[in-house]
């Protein structure tokens, strides 16, 4: 083991090597994203109170946890697509078995953020904005940042299917799929966070 997660093996040459300082700056960067998410969490959970909630809608009115619910095993199935794609580029087994794992990653990933999109959509046509109460603003702050995230995963995922495509498996594009798989891990962590002291705690305060 040369560096937490995928080691891709020495068989892959140039990539191995490079892969462990590639690999730890993106873990640096990812623990400063993780600073960012830990203040936001720390603002949400000061104002999920009835003092921050200022007489308006609170959890239990603006939640549809069976939503929240299937979003959670979408993401969490992705991370499970996204590891079987970086075991294929592991062990050598084809640029197509790579792209195709990775595409059922990507088309998780949208189905995500599809009813994310849908549920924010219901919050502000009950008048949960972020302007309606101190929690609303946190949870809006703190949500679609995370979505927003995904949404960045997903363009990345993209841009690596048109390199794998025009470039093949070079080792520049091996290190980067290593990296966009830390990303995309760390956002299903986070997201667990979120599912639990958002949605899970709030609907049975």
């Amino acid at each position: 083991m040369r560096h937490p997660g995928i080691n891709l093996g020495e068989h892959h040459g140039e990539a191995h090597d490079q892969a462990e300082t590639l690999v730890f700056g993106f873990w640096v960067f990812l623990m400063s994203d993780l600073i960012i998410f830990g203040l936001m969490f720390a603002i949400y959970v000061t104002m999920a109170n009835p003092v921050g909630m200022a007489g308006g809608p609170g959890p239990k009115d603006v939640f549809d946890l069976t939503s929240v619910f299937i979003q959670t095993m979408i993401l969490l199935t992705s991370s499970l697509t996204f590891g079987i794609a970086s075991l294929a580029m592991r062990h050598e087994q084809g640029r197509g078995r790579i792209a195709l794992w990775l595409g059922v990653t990507l088309a998780l990933g949208l189905g995500f953020l599809g009813f994310e999109a849908r549920d924010f959509a219901n919050m502000i046509g009950m008048g949960a904005g972020p302007s309606r109460s101190g929690f609303l603003s946190a949870f809006w702050g703190l949500v679609p940042l995370h979505g927003l995230h995904v949404s960045a995963g997903c363009i990345w995922i993209v841009v690596m299917l048109i390199q794998m495509r025009t470039f093949g498996m070079i080792p520049i594009v091996k290190t980067r799929l290593l990296r966009l798989g830390l990303f995309w891990h760390f956002l299903d962590l986070i997201w667990v966070g979120i599912f639990t002291i958002v949605f899970l705690a709030g609907i049975s305060a």
